[in-house]
């Protein structure tokens, strides 16, 4: 019996995949179990394949792999599209009624049950509850408790009426009886369940959570897969802090209206993808310039333009990095795990106050919608630390003050940070303009001012560089010779990857970089390295392209760019095919 066990479910859109996938992931949580889920899904509302996938473990799992256990396959395609993960001994649920399945072959060497699925939805009250048969039925087959469906069961449906959550759990139990009544078949698993307590959150939650943890009081979005889930989470539940939730006619106000509360001292956010990016360019110089402390949130997908909305993809890295007309002074941060989604927005809102800058969180798609298990304790609250900067009151402001009494919102200062008074501060009446300024805010074509001011900006990198740590985290043999490096939501796979590649006798050391900018210096760790490569989901490799500007060394690079995020057995194939046979031998 494998240590994890990995199970999916595939139809087309509308076949309710999503809930059914998220019913089963809650129900192994709540089973003390751990859980990563993996998300294939057409940008559309109806049709087009999609599948969601679990892999659950006793232990913390943080990546998928190239196996399927269980398949409860809805249509042949869902067969055809999973055929590399089945394997012998593979279980395969369908409905041999239904039109899609009526001819439907099940490879050699793999269990097929044929369940009628509506049939059995029909008489425990309706045939909407056919996915919910076929959960049942997949508890069977994994002799997983079905108590603890019941569980989640109640947690999906139980606002609705406990009449409809009584009905679901009928249906289940008709799978469940089925495949004990008409299938004498000895499966190969044996889901164990543990008194542990686990939270199941996916990357968005966690950044909203995050920001309600960090003091966030605002919030201006519009939907945009995959990012919605930021505004879902935050939305009746930022209410409780006396924050605000606005849904805005599109990017531009979006941004706008997050800067404009901001600019009033909320601590504000906005989040999107690459092409609402594009859209609040412009208004991200404004921020830079005012030195209005703000977060957006990038949550990447497949581009460019409309691209592929419902795909992997870190392709706006440069955007990030680079991004807007002039020279503008930004931090990138980007979580490298769902956890750290929590923690890196924290972190980002301090950094906004701190030195008065847009901050990028840079998270993408696979991370957004995975959703995880952690121990609550992960997310500690008492942890949570708030620094809003050097923000000056009736008390301390007249350090700040002209020889006219006239406060000074951008005055030059040795470590580039100018103090901030909110409104209604007694003698802090101030102004700020995207025009180029004086100390006071007001415009100014002085060319000795526009070189103070520009200098001054770029001085609150240089005190970031010095006094916060930008250290990378780093996986497996420190003295190795061969050195990955990456960022974003590849960690957990490479992380995995490392157990493949040790069983191989091949020992790395990973370095996974979660700040782009002001990011760490990666010198030293290159040069003592005789092979470095670096792991990304984008075609030109941009950090990769990042890491040779810095430290003038050629780097390997492993590339995925088809829109389906990095595999741990995956990873390691790929990293032991990049190394030259005598560091494979060594």
């Amino acid at each position: 019996m494998p240590a994890d066990f990995n199970w999916a479910i595939g139809g087309e859109a509308g076949d309710g995949i999503d809930s059914t996938g998220k019913i089963f992931a809650q129900a192994l949580s709540r089973a003390g179990r751990h859980v990563f889920t993996s998300k294939d899904f057409a940008s559309r509302i109806r049709g087009g394949y999609t599948a969601y996938k679990v892999r659950t473990a006793i232990d913390p799992v943080q990546s998928v792999v190239d196996r399927l256990d269980v398949l409860i396959a809805l249509t042949q395609r869902t067969i055809d599209e999973n055929l590399d993960e089945l394997h012998e001994g593979s279980v395969i649920i369908y409905d041999g009624d239904r039109s899609t399945m009526a001819d439907v072959e099940i490879p050699e060497g793999m269990v097929g049950l044929d369940i009628p699925l509506k049939a059995l939805a029909e008489e425990a009250g309706g045939a909407i509850m056919r996915n919910v048969v076929a959960l049942g039925a997949a508890c069977a087959v994994a002799d997983f408790p079905i108590e603890n469906l019941d569980s989640a069961l109640q947690k999906r449906f139980g606002g609705k009426g406990e009449a409809i959550v009584e009905n679901n759990k009928k249906a289940a139990r008709a799978g469940l009886e089925y495949v004990h009544d008409e299938y004498d078949h000895e499966f190969d698993y044996d889901l164990e369940t543990t008194d542990e307590d686990y939270v199941l959150i996916n990357g968005d939650q966690a950044i909203g959570m995050g920001a309600i943890a960090a003091g966030c009081r605002f919030y201006a979005g519009y939907p945009i897969t995959p990012a919605t889930d930021v505004m879902e989470y935050l939305t009746g539940r930022i209410e409780r802090y006396g924050g605000h939730v606005v849904q805005a006619e599109d990017e531009l106000a979006a941004i706008n209206l997050a800067l404009g509360a901001a600019r009033a001292g909320a601590r504000s956010m906005t989040a999107t993808s690459g092409p609402g990016i594009d859209l609040m360019t412009e208004t991200f110089g404004l921020v830079a310039t005012s030195e209005t402390p703000l977060v957006i949130v990038d949550v990447m997908r497949s581009g460019p333009s409309t691209g592929m909305p419902t795909k992997q993809e870190q392709g706006d890295l440069n955007m990030m990095l680079y991004g807007g007309h002039g020279e503008i002074p930004r931090f990138v941060v980007a979580p490298t795990s769902i956890d750290e989604c929590f923690w890196k927005t924290v972190e980002a809102f301090n950094f906004a106050e701190k030195y008065q800058v847009p901050v990028y969180v840079a998270a993408d798609l696979a991370m957004a919608v995975t959703e995880q298990t952690f121990s609550p304790e992960t997310f500690d609250m008492d942890e949570v630390e708030i620094d809003r900067g050097k923000v000056v009151d009736d008390d301390s402001i007249d350090e700040w003050l002209d020889e006219e009494g006239r406060f000074q919102p951008h005055a030059l200062t040795d470590d580039g940070v100018s103090p901030r008074a909110f409104p209604g501060t007694e003698q802090g009446a101030h102004m700020s303009t995207g025009l180029e300024h004086d100390e006071l805010g007001r415009r100014t074509e002085d060319r000795s001012m526009r070189v103070e001011q520009v200098d001054k900006r770029d001085r609150k990198v240089e005190t970031a560089k010095q006094t916060e740590d930008f250290s990378p985290r780093e996986f497996g043999d420190a003295d190795s010779d061969t050195l990955i490096l990456s960022w974003g939501s590849n960690e957990g796979a490479l992380v995995e990857a490392l157990d493949f590649l040790e069983e191989d006798g091949i020992d790395v050391r990973f370095l996974s970089v979660p700040y782009m900018f002001p990011r760490p210096d990666l010198t030293e760790e290159i040069e003592a390295a005789d092979e470095v490569i670096v792991v990304e989901c984008n075609a030109t490799g941009q950090f990769a392209n990042v890491v040779e500007h810095d430290t003038l060394t050629r780097v390997k690079r492993i590339n995925k760019y088809d829109g389906v995020r990095f595999k741990a057995d995956e990873l390691a194939d790929e990293i032991k095919a990049t190394l030259d046979a005598e560091e494979v031998s060594a």
